[in-house]
């Protein structure tokens, strides 16, 4: 998300202080009912809470979304569903540009490696794994604790077909919580609008507003063949917003860091976010280029180019933040507050935070390219590296394997591997000559890691035989070696697999340096930190995000844009009035077809104040009465600092309106069947 320099005297304010005005991502069982009463007169019970708790679905694709019927119907983003959709695809089918409607239940089509996850149960279990830390340090604290976290896991999910557990470290290593899900490994495509209408001003609008972007699509659970029934879910509501009326935002905000110390700030600032921006830059650079040369390469790299130019923008504005002198010095000042609070009582953790960093900038370039960014976005290589590291860990007890590997992670890892998805080779060449060059060029010709990696190839020369001797695009291959665990990757002789093998021992030493010189030290540190914070300011802050479930409250609300103000919501009308006919401003071909038969004044898109992040993408947008008014899909440009801050005068949500996605299952992308399962009461 993007950044001005505006954003600056009122942000950060949850480092220093508890949190003030909307902002907040608030955790189901710490929700500020006594702080929101006090701000809106209102707020919601538990009886509330706990229906919407239940109603609220997380996408393993990185997404939020909502039951909104008692038929396991689930409202998302259309961006969320884009790479299913594209998945689906085919040169002579097109959902992605085209649109998906199913019809009835039995054109309702699987979505390759998706789940859908329902929060059951939230349980602290911070004691018992504070107590297997201990006074541990280096890598036997993160042996420590990753084992505590896989027993916890293990003995509260033993039903792993439907349930998954997962322990979330909160406030850096202060809090552990338990979270129990309900799992839906069976995700099905149920309707989606063409890409011009749910991307309508593509990248140059993308961040900002006005909008006028049907960004929502539809997808149902199934388990046994059959769509589940969910008798906790939204009541749909398809009408417009009214302006200052309460709105809450339910979903899996991904990541912030809004609890980072100076030092941890510092090298966002000066190393990470620049190297990310500057790969991301050259990657869609050469995706543009990939996709002129035919329609479909066009079509095969869109979603990749999608993602990529998001999440470049994300980085630009995490940088904007950092750089604005105003906002860093707020965060500087917010720091220095709380350790004059603190003293001395927490011993040091700001200088063993310091120490760590500096370690972690020594090693870095080496862990991002050869193990935490290995392969790019090669789905080729990340099942590669799968296949070889679920065979090497499920060998070992399950409290000694890496996590992602454990019991309660194996399930999704085995999906994730064997649902068939197609693959473009091409595409996969040029992700894996791509990272091999940068690594080449950020590591150097000379490092000995590199020279393992290429030999005497070339990356282009490397990545073209690897992508063309390898099986691993047959899901029946994946499936054999998966099963076959130790003793099938051993006797494989998939260039792939081989190649992964001769590396991975490097890059798992480089795993272990992290943990030891970083990972552990942080967060022996991060735990000090929470509890002076809890200290000085009492448990009136929320947690930094972890892609888990989040309520946030707010109101319909515009802004003043350099002395103009922006109203709160836009009409269909405007979606014609913006149109230029050329793109990325050209009406969707549906749109076009409608418009005489369409009510122009009907609510398209809207702002709220509720504070969110990537992740939330999806997420219901839910009236006082409990039904769901919109689905939140984007910030606005002030939100870009959103990742290390909140400002409640610019920081906006911006949703598509339930009414919109209304009038157009009724008459651009007709869907009698969905209407009237909506409908029912």
């Amino acid at each position: 998300m993007r950044k001005f320099a505006a954003l600056a005297a009122t942000a950060g304010l949850v480092t220093a202080a508890t949190a003030s005005a909307d902002e907040g991502m608030w955790t189901f069982d710490g929700f500020p009912a006594t702080r929101m009463k006090a701000a809106y007169g209102w707020a919601p019970d538990q009886a509330w809470l706990d229906r919407v708790q239940a109603s609220a679905v997380r996408l393993t694709g990185g997404c939020s979304a909502s039951f909104v019927s008692p038929e396991g119907l689930i409202l998302t983003n259309h961006h969320c569903v884009a790479q299913c959709a594209q998945d689906l695809s085919s040169s002579s089918k097109d959902f992605l540009k085209d649109g998906f409607i199913a019809g009835d239940r039995a054109r309702e089509q699987k979505c390759p490696g998706q789940q859908a996850e329902v929060v059951t149960q939230i349980t602290d279990v911070t004691k018992p794994v504070t107590a297997a830390i201990g006074s541990l340090s280096g890598e036997a604290l993160t042996k420590a604790r990753d084992a505590q976290i896989a027993q916890i896991e293990a003995q509260n999910c033993t039903d792993k077909a439907t349930t998954r557990c997962q322990v979330v470290t909160l406030y850096g290593g202060g809090q552990y919580k338990l979270y129990k899900y309900r799992k839906y490994s069976d995700v099905r495509l149920v309707w989606a609008p063409e890409f011009a209408a749910a991307f309508f001003g593509g990248d140059p609008d993308n961040f900002n507003f006005p909008r006028y972007n049907l960004d929502a699509s539809f997808l149902r659970a199934y388990e046994n063949g059959r769509p589940v029934s969910t008798p906790a879910h939204l009541r749909w509501n398809p009408r417009g917003p009214i302006a200052e009326e309460a709105t809450f935002v339910v979903g899996n905000p991904g990541r912030t860091q809004r609890l980072l110390t100076q030092d941890q700030l510092a090298f966002q600032r000066e190393v990470a976010i620049p190297l990310t921006t500057t790969l991301l830059s050259e990657w869609r650079g050469r995706l543009i280029a990939a996709g002129a040369q035919s329609e479909e390469r066009r079509r095969e790299a869109q979603d990749s180019l999608f993602g990529t130019e998001n999440s470049y923008k994300v980085y630009w504005g995490q940088a904007r933040a950092l750089d604005d002198d105003a906002f860093a010095a707020s965060l500087a000042k917010n720091e220095a507050d709380l350790q004059r609070r603190a003293g001395t009582r927490y011993g040091t953790p700001w200088a063993d935070i310091a120490a760590a960093d500096r370690s972690l900038r020594n090693i870095y370039l080496d862990y991002y390219f050869l193990e935490a960014r290995a392969g790019w976005t090669s789905d080729l290589y990340g099942y590669a590296k799968a296949l070889v590291r679920a065979a090497a860990e499920r060998q070992k007890p399950n409290a000694d394997r890496l996590p992602g590997y454990t019991d309660s992670a194996l399930p999704l890892v085995e999906k994730q591997l064997t649902d068939a998805k197609p693959i473009e080779p091409w595409l996969e060449e040029a992700n894996l000559s791509f990272w091999l060059s940068k690594a080449r060029e950020y590591l150097t010709a000379d490092n000995p890691q590199v020279k393992a990696l290429l030999g005497r190839e070339s990356p282009e020369q490397l990545a073209k035989r690897l992508v063309s001797g390898t099986k691993l695009a047959d899901p029946a291959v994946r499936k054999r070696l998966f099963d076959g665990g130790a003793a099938a990757i051993a006797a494989s002789d998939d260039p792939l697999i081989r190649f992964v093998l001769a590396n991975d021992a490097a890059a798992r030493s480089l795993r272990q340096q992290y943990a030891a010189q970083v990972d552990a030290p942080v967060t022996a540190a991060q735990a000090k930190i929470a509890q002076a914070r809890f200290a000085a300011y009492g448990a009136g802050n929320y947690p930094d995000a972890t892609f888990t479930l989040r309520i946030s409250y707010g109101r319909v609300m515009g802004w003043t844009e350099r002395g103009r103000e922006i109203p709160y919501e836009t009409k269909v009308g405007g979606l014609y009035e913006r149109a230029t006919g050329a793109d990325p401003f050209q009406l969707a071909p549906a749109y076009a077809r409608a418009k005489s038969s369409l009510d122009l004044n009907t609510p398209f898109d809207f702002v709220t104040t509720n504070d969110i992040i990537g992740g939330n993408s999806g997420s219901p947008v839910i009236a006082r009465d409990g039904s769901v008014i919109g689905a939140a899909f984007d910030g606005n440009i002030h939100s870009l600092g959103g990742n290390f801050g909140y400002d409640p005068k610019l920081n906006r949500t911006v949703v598509v309106s339930a009414a919109a996605v209304q009038q157009a299952l009724e008459k651009v992308y007709p869907a009698p069947t969905l209407v009237r399962e909506l409908a029912a009461r």
